[in-house]
């Protein structure tokens, strides 16, 4: 009885109707109370509701297409020939088909053969190869679309190219020879240089118009139509849509060795030898390939068997044989039997003369040999038949393998392709072992191998289980195969991967193996192989084998002469002897078949064992009388009177075919001992017949396997069952017996449903292999009912259930052979090739009779002769007789109705089975329904009208509970709801090609309503989300999308259809009337009408919307999603050649115009590009101030790196990459932003352009500017970044850590999907045969680069750049053309003349970047057009603006691209020319210009003088040729401004030269300032250049002084502009910070006036600009931990911000000064000094200068420079005489020097800092006999890192002098470590060591020793004595302190140690006491002073 829900409400017996009925009332009533809601088609609905779709059927038929058959026309409606059938031939491997030989076939063989010969039926989706489905936009595909790409021209690559040329030093004007300012040298170098080409229309006057057009016209040509085919593909990990065809079924094969049998060669021959190959693995104790035979015997050997071979099979001489091995493990071995003729005596003695008789010992046993020769002979003739065991030996093949040493095993494509994936099936076995991992049998070095070691055959050990012992002590040498005997030999054999396609092979069945090119060639034979474990793999080719395998025999109660027992074996088609067939394969040497085989012989055995395998074909058409005959056989080995050659002493029999079954396996056998009765076949030999005499009382006393290797014959009982009832059925042959059962009409029907329900009991592995016939039989019984008694048998249920339970069974245990939406490849490929519908005619008789009658009526014959071909569908031929009446209301079931049927009242486990695996039932139903099209050839019917109401009723129920399904178990059966949501959304995709495309769009609405609704309550709602967007994103990849889309349809209200607007021909798409400027705003929003037209379309736009809401769910990989979504359709639609016209592309960008206010919208959210620091988000203009600066809590690009660089398989949730609390920020990865502005790239290049312009028209100013701030982030993010850095970068390491992001991101949100796991499990599988496990990915390229590949090759970074280069002038060009729509809106309307600024600002912008010569012409073409239009913009308002424009104009006249530079001259000149005929000078451009070329030649790296020389020359041509002005003085003035700034050049060329030298380049940039005193804003200019200089070197101080400077520079200006209170009063203020400050002084007469136009234009000439450059300075003080200098600095500040009320900044300078306070205590480093002298005429400008410096790079530096011999430093510091230095070298001095302070100057400079800032007049050097001071310049530290020495003074010290500043200095020290705070006892008691301690000869003693104990006899030294005298009182005094201080300081553990200190101490005090108190008397009279005896040398 059903119990499912439905049927509870029914009445009983209610029909199936009404279940269906009853069920969508169920399913649908959910959504009756919501689908009413939205009636009003133009009320507006959020984006979270669905809106109803337009009826796109009734549409398409209404708004029939206009008749010319142009481009346009294929965008309505899908092609004629859109779904086709083929019929693909089966490729058949061998030259014969595989077929038995008989007529009269089995049912069985029949039905087999029917699947394994029919053609492939494939009906396929024309156009399908369009979509992203089959064709993934990989990186091959895209390399495909760039080739042939023009190289663009970009100054990087240039530059780089160049420098890499001229590494030998350029050659440079020198400047020496003539003076700076030289008028002459200067207009001598221009006049002789020769301008660039001049541009042609440059001086023509047109107007704005025509300039446009051509502008326009130019900007169009050879421009690149496939934008995206320039950018990276889309993620592959992101292609849900993904699908692959599946793989065509072919019969499975392992790793295949080929093993060729080269020579044998025994010590003696005198007989033939016979050998056995076959493959055994000991761990699985199983044999796993069937016997090769091989025959290595000389011809003369051979002739001893002539008469038992008459004739000799080709096919029996193969030497070579190829073998397969499904699971290669270290455990198989190769074994070699060797067998020989049957002769008296046992194994041993036959064995004896191989082991002692040597060939070459031929005369000692020559008459031996003979009698063995003869007696050989005998055994020949008389047993050549019979044949005894001989040796054997084994090879391991693992140390064929792996000693021979693998090939390359890293490359995945070696592996020559057999290892499928069954190597890894089942989970159980899904890794294999460590040792495994060696055993790659498909790629290994081949080997030639000499065996020797045979060991003699045991007689008693021939079973296999002993062979197992035996092999297995093989790998451990044990003493069981050491007391073997050997048996000495020599076999020669080849052991090699098998080729791919080895020629003259034999297929187990011997047929001949294509390539066979010769039938006369020795073959090569297949081997069956029996794989170890099972190998999950449906047949595909008729096989039938039968292998018989005795294996032991008792004989020893049998009574009489039987001792040398010999097996013969049979296969007989009935009793009678003549009936055996000859069915047996020979061996070696023989006929190919032959009727009869034996086992070899054991000598004197009663009880023999045996290893016998015998061979057998099948025969097609098996009764219950064909059998196995066994005879037994005694033979007689020695030929005696009356004795017969052989005597039978037993049989036995196994039939073959019991109840419908093949009987295989181990049978235990009574051995009847004499012939047995009639009729004995159909009989068991187990049972007693009377009369019959047994062995041994009818004991089983004969062991025999039976196997079979056949794709006809299951060996299941469960699966044998269902066969034969079905048989039993087809040809009605009741009763039947079936083991205990008879089978009547009567239980047939309750037998065949139980046999339906046992098949979940079948072994799987055997339900794989018959899976074909398995559902092709269920699939049968549903289409076609049986007919049973007269009654029609629904058996639909009960099949739907099996095929669940049984695709359930195969998906779950299968797990390594699906693709990534979980689809196991075996089911798909047998839907996509072998799946048909049954049509009658192939139809059994049974199914369409009424009668009850045994005996068939004749009529049913004509129902076979009525085939149905897709020429002549007409089923309704009319009835001949009722039984075709019948046959047609039977037949009429549909697969695909009764699948839906059964689907929706399905319950319970079938229900859950059937979800479990939806993605078959659905496909199933999809070719069903396709294939029931084209029977009956309903494709050219309206879609309404093809299938019927019911059905399309129980689809729309179906998708409806699955949806509810989805909705409901989204967070508890994760993986399951993955695989069903997108099985949902490829089934929908399918019935957009078959059912009314309007009823799909209401599914996908129902859908969307499930979610929706879900989603309010939904805890976890990204998941959710995530499903959403996967099944958005498989439906639209439609083939077919763009028709679906309706893109021409008009959006207006229908009441006034409106004419095309993006029509590019149309000329109305100038409307007027406001209806119309409504629809444009509708086009370009998210509005119901569009969404409703462009339902697909709408949802994905709506889907990405809602992602980017910043304040909704904006989860990373939520981003990455629906912008790869988006990305990979436009991916599609660009390398779609459907629409690569422009206006097809102008109407496919119309379904996508939406995307421009929405990446409008999420502007804010954008990575910003032009920032190149870790992420940032940014933040527009309107966001600026409210930025919360910690809202881009995105993983901080490091972190992202280390994990990226992670070796970890997947990342786990680390702790540090969660999303901080709160709300996840919703700003975008660099990735995503970079994405979803190339897509907005493409929409704006493919749009129509009169649709954008009247869009921007109607835009708010607020808006254009969020616009044009959008296209100034594309320039930076397209930026070209050029080819050294495409070098740099590691290929995808960026990419990965955005991966890695989103990985973490879905592992701590629990989204992480099943696809996604699978997708990864795919990957990530062991190394073995690894292309098979991306079967689903026939391009494994895009991820295996990633993560292996790392160097690119040359040509590849070549190549990557030139796609580079061309995507980035492909997005600056875009931009360009939507500046020049903004553009052309602000002419029109004059209301926005604010745009223009922005607008110049992009444009400026993109000039600044790398851009390529292409885009520079059309962007300086734009700039001129735009300045001549708007020349007030520049001239009048904003100066900032004119400077830029300047700036990038003179950059790119530096340009080393002619093209460029001709451009930008004549841009510059025409700027000039513009501003002079505004104003009659042009001093500000003049200004401008003069300041843009000293900041450029400042900063910029790679400026080449050379290039600018020869555009400042084209200016001057210009000039002259510029015929309007020549008699103005414009051209003068041109003149005047191009020599000066060719002066500035020439000056900067020196500093070109020194580049590399940081000191003298600085020394130049000072020079070139001050040069500029009397022009402030050149001069600031360059202070600033320094300090970016310094800045770039970490010298803060000089970079802090430099910004000092400049404001002090400012504020002198400032000064005379307006005396302001509280600002400062020139340079004055500063001195306090500097004393070198005062050189600002604007103090010279020639100092222009700042009020004059154009000096002190500059921004920082402002308040604002003097507050930036001293906080700058005070920033700087504080990186140089000059914190006192702060201070300085804030005092000028200060003032300011308390004038200004400006308490917020007022707060943050006394925090900054707080600050800087707290760290003045901190331990600091300030520079050291060093005095630096330059000898030798290579230092040119240095030689004979002295620099204190701050450095000891400089020996490095300048032997690099001139190299190491050339370079001497002098050690010491003495002064050096130049005649004594050698010319040719470069001398270098380098000498520590100290600050030097006077002693006035000491009392004020008390701390570290002070005697370390504004050092004043230098420093001094010390030596005991000598010091120097040296007097600089300037005060340190200074704008520059050096200074010149200027003064020099020598002081020579007499000795006492030294030990008097000795002494001071230890005393300083003693009173510094005694009072220091916090006290350091460490510090005291070094210091003390030192003082009292000391036993060294410096010590103080020592030194009171020699200067006190006498008087000195030179009264000049009387004061020096006495001043040594109080130094040493001082000294004592001091130690004192410090002892009483470190005895308060010490622990006890340090007592001893004091007291040692103190008796030093005392001892010290004593020893000195007599000298301190020694007075000299002189002194104290009254004396003439002297002079100071020091001697002073002073030179300057």
């Amino acid at each position: 009885m059903c119990t499912c829900a439905v049927c509870k409400f029914l009445p009983p017996n209610q029909s199936l109707s009404s279940v269906r009925n009853a069920l969508i009332e169920i399913t649908l009533h959910k959504q009756k109370t919501f689908c009413h809601t939205c009636a009003s088609s133009h009320g507006c609905l959020p984006l979270t509701e669905v809106v109803d779709p337009v009826d796109f059927e009734e549409y398409v038929s209404s708004h029939a297409p206009g008749v010319e058959p142009g481009p346009l026309r294929q965008l309505t409606e899908f092609p004629q020939d859109d779904l086709e059938l083929l019929h693909l031939d089966k490729e058949c491997t061998t030259l014969e088909p595989p077929l038995p030989e008989e007529d009269s076939l089995d049912p069985r063989v029949r039905d087999a053969l029917a699947v394994y010969t029919d053609d492939w039926l494939v009906i396929q989706r024309k156009y399908q190869r369009y979509s992203t489905m089959y064709t993934p936009h990989n990186s091959e595909r895209q390399r495909e679309r760039q080739k042939g790409l023009v190289k663009q021209t970009f100054e990087l690559d240039e530059a780089a190219a160049a420098e890499r040329q001229d590494d030998q030093v350029r050659r440079s004007v020198s400047l020496d020879e003539t003076p700076r300012g030289s008028w002459a040298s200067s207009i001598f170098d221009l006049k002789n240089s020769s301008p660039d080409a001049l541009l042609p229309s440059v001086l023509e006057r047109a107007a704005a118009e025509d300039m446009d057009r051509r502008n326009t016209e130019a900007r169009l040509q050879g421009r690149h139509s496939d934008l995206l085919g320039l950018y990276p593909p889309p993620d592959e990990d992101e292609a849900v849509e993904r699908c692959s065809v599946p793989e065509v079924p072919k019969e499975h094969c392992g790793q295949r060795i080929m093993v060729k049998c080269l020579s044998l060669k025994f010590e003696i021959e005198i007989e033939p030898i016979f050998g056995t190959l076959a493959l055994y693995d000991v761990k699985e104790k199983k044999k796993i390939s069937e016997n090769f035979y091989f025959d290595l015997n000389s011809d003369q050997m051979k002739g001893l068997l002539k008469p038992h071979t008459p004739h000799i099979a080709i096919s029996t001489l193969a030497r070579s044989a190829i073998f397969s091995i499904t699971y290669p493990s270290a455990d198989i071995f190769l074994v070699i039997k060797l067998e020989k003729v049957l002769q008296q005596g046992d194994i041993g003695e036959c064995c004896e003369p191989y082991m002692v008789m040597k060939e070459s010992d031929s005369t000692k046993h020559k008459e031996k040999l003979e009698k063995l020769r003869l007696q050989a002979e005998q055994s020949c003739s008389r047993l050549g038949r019979f044949r005894m065991p001989f040796a054997w030996t084994a090879i391991h093949l693992l140390n064929i393998v792996s000693s021979v040493g693998g090939l390359d095993r890293s490359d995945p494509d070696s592996d020559s392709g057999h290892g499928t994936w069954n190597e890894r099936k089942k989970k159980g076995f899904e890794r294999m072992s460590v040792g495994d991992d060696m055993c790659n049998f498909a790629t290994f070095r081949p080997a030639t191998l000499t065996v020797t070691n045979f060991f003699k055959q045991e007689g008693d050990r021939l079973s296999d289980e002993d062979l197992y012992k035996y092999l297995a002590d093989m790998r451990r040498p044990s003493s069981v195969l050491r007391r073997l005997r050997p048996v000495t030999a020599q076999l020669k054999i080849d052991i090699s991967p098998a080729p791919d396609s080895p020629h003259y092979c034999l297929s187990p069945e011997l047929l001949h193996v294509k390539p066979y090119p010769d039938l006369r060639v020795r073959p090569t034979k297949e081997v069956q192989e029996f794989p170890a474990r099972y190998v999950y793999t449906p047949h595909t080719t008729y096989r039938n084998l039968l292998y018989v395998y005795p294996q032991s025999l008792n004989f020893t109660s049998r009574q009489g002469s039987v001792r040398n027992i010999a097996v013969k074996v049979q296969f007989m088609a009935g009793e009678d002897p003549s009936q055996a067939l000859p069915v047996i394969f020979g061996k070696s040497s023989c006929a190919e078949f032959i009727k009869e085989a034996y086992t070899p012989v054991i000598y004197h055995n009663k009880s023999p064992e045996f290893y016998e395998e015998m061979k057998m074909k099948i025969p097609a058409n098996l009764t219950d009388n064909h059998h196995l005959l066994f005879t037994f056989y005694h033979i007689s080995c020695q030929p005696k009177q009356n004795t017969p050659l052989e005597t039978p002493v037993g049989y036995t029999w196994i039939p073959l075919m019991q109840h419908g079954r093949l009987r295989t396996g181990s049978f235990s056998l009574p051995v009847s001992v004499e012939k047995p009765p009639p009729s004995y076949s159909v009989l068991t030999p187990d049972v007693s017949l009377p009369g019959m005499k047994w062995v041994d009382n009818h004991k089983g006393v004969f062991n025999v396997e039976v196997t079979a290797a056949s794709s006809v014959h299951t060996q299941d009982p469960h699966l044998d069952k269902f066969f034969t009832l079905v048989y039993v059925l087809e040809e009605y042959s009741f009763p039947f017996r079936l083991k205990d059962v008879i089978i009547t009409e009567a239980n047939m029907e309750g037998e065949l449903k139980a046999s339906m329900a046992a098949l979940r009991g079948a072994l799987l592995d055997t339900c794989v292999r018959f899976l074909h016939q398995l559902l092709n039989k269920l699939i049968q019984l549903i289409v076609y009912p049986p007919v049973i008694a007269g009654q029609i048998v629904n058996l639909g249920r009960a099949a739907f259930e099996a095929m669940a339970l049984l695709v359930n069974q195969m998906h779950k245990n299968l797990e390594g052979n699906q693709d990534q939406h979980g689809r196991n490849n075996l089911l798909a490929s047998y839907i996509h090739y072998c799946f048909r519908l049954p049509t009658s005619y192939e139809m059994p008789m049974q199914y369409a009779t009424l009668s009850r009658a045994t005996a068939r009526p004749s009529s049913l014959l004509l129902s076979r002769s009525k085939s149905i071909s897709n020429s002549n569908p007409d089923l309704a031929s009319t009835p001949v007789s009722p039984d075709e009446e019948v046959q047609r209301i039977i037949g009429s079931k549909l697969l695909h109705e009764e699948l839906a049927l059964q689907w929706v009242v399905s319950t319970s486990t079938v229900r859950e089975a059937a979800l479990q695996q939806s993605w078959f039932f659905f496909q199933l139903m999809t070719k069903s329904m396709a294939h029931h099209l084209f029977l009956t050839s309903k494709l050219d019917v309206p879609r309404r009208q093809r299938f019927p109401d019911r059905f399309v009723d129980d689809i729309a129920a179906l998708v409806c509970a699955i949806s509810a399904d989805i909705a409901s178990r989204y967070h508890k059966d994760v993986e399951l709801v993955e695989r069903l949501n997108s099985s949902l959304a490829f089934f929908l995709n399918d019935l957009l090609s078959l059912m009314d495309r309007g009823f799909v769009f209401n599914l996908i609405r129902s859908y969307y309503k499930q979610i929706a609704n879900k989603l309010h309550t939904a805890q976890n709602p990204s998941s959710l989300n995530a499903l959403r967007m996967d099944f958005t994103r498989i439906v639209c990849s439609h083939e077919h999308y763009v028709i679906l889309n309706l893109p021409c349809s008009t959006l207006s209200p229908p009441a006034s259809p409106s004419p095309s607007t993006s029509s590019t021909t149309s000329q109305s798409s100038a409307f007027s009337s406001m209806v119309q400027d409504q629809g444009v705003a509708t086009m370009f929003e998210l509005s119901v009408p569009f969404r409703q037209q462009h339902f697909l379309s709408g949802l994905l736009l709506s889907e990405l919307s809602l992602i980017l809401d910043p304040d909704g769910e904006g989860v990373f990989f939520l981003h990455k999603k629906a912008i790869s979504a988006v990305h990979s359709l436009l991916c599609s639609h660009d390398a779609d050649p459907r629409y690569s016209e422009p206006q097809v592309r102008a109407h496919v960008a119309q379904l996508y115009l939406p995307l421009i206010p929405i990446v409008m919208e999420s502007l804010h959210q954008l990575h910003d590009f032009s920032d190149s620091s870790p992420v940032r988000v940014r933040h527009a203009s309107a966001h600026a101030d409210d930025a919360d600066p910690d809202s881009s809590n995105t993983i901080s690009q490091s972190v992202a790196m280390a994990i990226a660089g992670s070796p970890l398989p997947h990342a786990k949730a680390n702790a540090f990459a969660l999303p901080t609390a709160g709300r996840q920020s919703s700003s975008l990865s660099a990735e995503c932003s970079r994405t979803l502005l190339v897509c907005f790239l493409w929409v704006l290049k493919n749009a129509d352009a009169a649709l954008l312009e009247r869009w921007v028209s109607d835009l708010s100013v607020l808006q254009i500017n969020r616009l044009l701030d959008l296209l100034h982030l594309c320039v930076s993010c397209f930026e070209y970044k050029g080819k050294k850095a495409l070098e740099r970068i590691n290929s995808l390491t960026f990419k990965k850590s955005q991966d890695m992001k989103a990985r973490l991101e879905e592992a701590i949100l629990g989204t992480i999907g099943a696809r996604q796991e699978m997708v990864r499990r795919c990957r990530e599988r062991s190394p073995y045969g690894s292309q098979e496990n991306v079967r689903w990915r026939k391009n494994v390229s895009h991820w295996r680069q990633n993560t292996d590949r790392v160097d690119k090759t040359k040509a590849e970074v070549e190549q990557e750049s030139v796609v580079d280069g061309n995507l980035a002038t492909e997005a600056s060009l875009i931009v360009l053309d939507t500046l020049e729509i903004i553009v052309m809106t602000v002419v029109a309307s004059e209301l926005k003349e604010s745009v223009l600024g922005g607008v110049l600002r992009v444009l400026l912008h993109s000039m600044a970047g790398n851009q390529s010569a292409l885009f520079l012409q059309h962007c300086f073409t734009t700039q001129r057009a735009l300045v001549f239009k708007f020349p007030e913009m520049l001239f009048e308002e904003d100066t900032e603006l004119c400077a830029d424009l300047c700036l990038r104009l003179l950059r790119h006249c530096s340009s080393s691209v002619g093209s460029v530079r001709s451009h930008a001259s004549a841009s510059l000149y025409l700027l000039m020319r513009q501003n002079f005929e505004i104003g009659n000078n042009f001093a500000r451009v003049k200004m401008q210009v003069t300041m843009s070329l000293s900041s450029l030649v400042g900063t910029s790296q790679n400026f080449n003088e050379e290039h600018l020389r020869r555009s400042l020359k084209t200016i001057l041509t210009y000039a002259e040729e510029d015929l309007e002005l020549r008699d103005t003085p414009f051209p003068e003035q041109v003149q005047d401004l191009v020599f000066n700034l060719h002066m500035i050049l020439t000056d900067t060329v020196k500093m070109k030269e020194h580049q590399q030298d940081p000191e003298m380049l600085i020394d130049l940039m000072y020079r070139i300032a001050k040069g500029y005193q009397n022009s402030p804003d050149l001069r600031l200019t360059w202070l600033q250049n320094m300090a970016g200089k310094h800045s770039e070197r970490g010298n803060h101080a000089e970079a802090a002084h430099c910004l000092v400077h400049s404001a002090a520079l400012v504020a002198e200006y400032l000064n005379m502009l307006e005396d302001c209170r509280y600002l400062p009063i020139g340079c004055v203020t500063f001195q306090n910070i500097s004393s070198n400050v005062l050189e600002e002084s604007a103090v010279s007469d020639d100092v222009l006036s700042p009020e004059e136009e154009g000096i002190c234009a500059g921004k920082y000439f402002s308040e604002s600009g003097l507050v930036g450059l001293l906080e700058q300075a005070a920033a700087s003080f504080n990186m140089a931990a000059m914190y006192e200098a702060i201070n300085e600095v804030y005092k000028i500040l200060l003032p300011i911000h308390e004038a200004n009320r400006d308490f917020k900044k007022l707060a943050t300078v006394h925090g900054k000064l707080q600050d800087a306070f707290n760290k003045v205590y901190n331990q600091r480093m300030f520079g050291t000094y060093f005095r630096v002298g330059f000898y030798g005429c290579r230092f040119g400008d240095l030689d004979e200068q002295q620099f204190p410096e701050i450095s000891h790079r400089l020996e490095e530096f300048y032997s690099e420079r001139f190299g190491d011999e050339v370079v001497e430093i002098i050690k010491d510091s003495n002064p050096v005489y130049k005649n004594k230095l050698d010319p040719n070298k470069a001398y270098l001095q380098i000498t520590y020097v100290e600050p030097y302070f006077d002693t006035y100057e000491l009392k004020e400079r008390i701390t570290y800092f002070d005697k370390n800032y504004n050092l004043p007049h230098g420093d001094l050097h010390e030596q005991y006999k000598r010091k120097t001071i040296l007097t600089t310049s300037h005060a340190f530290p200074y704008i520059k890192t050096r200074i010149n020495v200027i003064h020099k003074e020598e002081i020579i010290l007499v000795p006492m002098e030294v030990a008097i500043e000795d002494m001071q200095k230890k005393t300083q020290e003693l009173a510094f470590a005694t009072n220091q705070d916090p006290a350091d006892s460490k510090m005291l008691q070094m210091v003390l060591q030192g003082c009292v301690g000391t036993t060294v000869n410096q010590g103080p003693l020592e030194v009171a020793q020699v200067f006190l104990s006498d008087i000195p006899n030179d009264p000049k030294l009387f004061r020096h004595h006495n001043k040594l005298r109080l130094c040493f009182k001082d000294f004592t005094k001091r130690c004192e302190d410090a002892l009483r201080k470190n005895k308060a300081l010490i622990g006890p553990d340090q007592k001893e140690y004091h007291r040692e200190l103190e008796r030093n101490y005392n001892k010290l005090k004593e020893a000195l006491g007599p000298l301190i108190n020694r007075k000299i008397p002189q002194l104290y009279r009254t004396l003439n002073s002297y002079s100071r005896s020091s001697l002073r040398r002073v030179d300057c």
